[in-house]
């Protein structure tokens, strides 16, 4: 799942109306052993309190208190299993792409990746060389990015588990990506040891709250959580490639294999939609792929413009790369999605940056020793401007796309 973005995704600005409400009955992802092998190593307890050096609530020694959830944090999710099994169960749905998924089990087994994420004595070192402002920015962004990682494992966790007796193969499949994350989770929160802290992972999952998306959510933000998480990390380990003086840490030498989990991962959330037309061929689908990728767009450029510190650090221009890692996931989604926003406009670009404005004056108001009934009366307007920008954009130019597996053979024709 996408490192820090929104989705990746996982977090959805736009999509918070979407969780579910407090009667629903939808179980969460259960902790497994594999969970408890990626949570912090556990230390001494100690009564809870501040980091002195960099000003993070902790739980105990050595063990941050993760940042409070708000709408621009990764999020844990949830959905309705039982309609995941009606889905992909083979009895009731005979027509379903197995031959594709099969090749997919197969590809995912292969675990390219299974030696990549080795450790070496050069990481404890070029932390201790990451000092002042620098340092706490650089733990905040592997505190998103493992959440992030984290709360894929948890779902596609749950999702093999729940589909082993109706469809083992995209059930193994959910499976080894729940392996993947793991892997990506555990080796970030490894890496927050390396600046003396880490997350209780175990304790996240027991404890956080979860958002209930419906299936077909799940494959609309996830799909571009995935795809969103393959442009950063190239995008960053290419310019790094490029500008070796600004490699700080040796996290980002991983990226280039990395992120090639996050492109298999959504290729299996494309298929998975391919077999499921419903959510890819009607009005609705518009609807709601253009809603998913602005959710996911939107986070994703106000959360990387509140560090634009972290992204100049490694010699990157936030806004730049922000804008050609949106283009890109554009692009990479409207091969499957029926519909997407154009990015290219200058009127998309002038929304974005209002919204850059806007975001900036809620944070001084937060930030103010004001009252809090004269805080509230500061963000109103503020709150109207955001909704104005929002709804501007969801209504800005469209591109007409999607799958060719699911055009009618007459429009195909030449």
């Amino acid at each position: 799942m996408a490192f820090a973005a929104g989705h990746s995704g996982s977090s959805s600005l736009l999509g918070t109306h979407l969780q579910a409400s407090n009667t629903k009955q939808v179980l969460a992802p259960r902790c497994s052993r594999k969970a408890a092998r990626v949570q912090a190593v556990q230390t001494p307890a100690s009564t809870a309190g501040m980091d002195e050096s960099m000003g993070f609530k902790m739980m105990r020694k050595g063990v941050k208190q993760a940042s409070a959830d708000t709408v621009l944090t990764p999020r844990f999710y949830t959905t309705d299993f039982d309609q995941m099994e009606e889905m992909f169960n083979l009895e009731k749905n005979p027509t379903l792409p197995m031959d594709e998924f099969e090749a997919m089990l197969s590809e995912f087994s292969t675990d390219y990746n299974q030696t990549h994420f080795v450790r070496n004595e050069t990481f404890k070192k070029a932390a201790e060389g990451v000092q002042g402002e620098p340092r706490k920015i650089f733990v905040e962004f592997l505190e998103r990015s493992c959440t992030a990682e984290f709360s894929g494992f948890l779902l596609y966790k749950e999702l093999g588990r729940r589909l082993k007796k109706t469809n083992p193969v995209v059930a193994d499949i959910f499976s080894l990506m729940s392996r993947d994350e793991a892997r990506h989770a555990g080796f970030l929160n490894k890496a927050m040891s390396d600046f003396n802290l880490a997350l209780d992972l175990g304790f996240l999952t027991k404890n956080r709250q979860y958002t209930f998306f419906k299936p077909q959510f799940i494959f609309y933000a996830t799909y571009l959580s995935e795809k969103i998480g393959y442009w950063r990390y190239i995008s960053i380990y290419r310019h790094l490639q490029r500008n070796p003086d600004y490699q700080i840490y040796p996290l980002f030498e991983y990226f280039e294999n990395w992120c090639q989990d996050e492109n298999r991962h959504g290729d299996f959330f494309s298929a998975l939609l391919k077999s499921q037309p419903q959510y890819l061929n009607d009005w609705k689908a518009k609807l709601w792929s253009r809603f998913f990728c602005l959710s996911v767009y939107v986070t994703m450029y106000l959360n990387d413009h509140q560090r634009t510190s972290f992204y100049e650090s490694l010699g990157m221009n936030t806004t730049q790369f922000n804008r050609h890692v949106i283009i890109e996931t554009n692009k990479t989604t409207a091969r499957i999605f029926p519909e997407v926003p154009d990015c290219e406009t200058p009127e998309f670009w002038k929304h974005m940056e209002a919204l850059i404005s806007l975001n900036k004056k809620l944070i001084a108001i937060g930030a103010s020793d004001a009252p809090q009934w004269q805080k509230n009366l500061q963000r109103a307007p503020i709150f109207a401007g955001f909704a104005k920008n929002l709804l501007a954009l969801f209504n800005g130019k469209t591109v007409d796309c999607g799958s060719y597996d699911l055009q009618p053979e007459a429009a195909l024709a030449v």
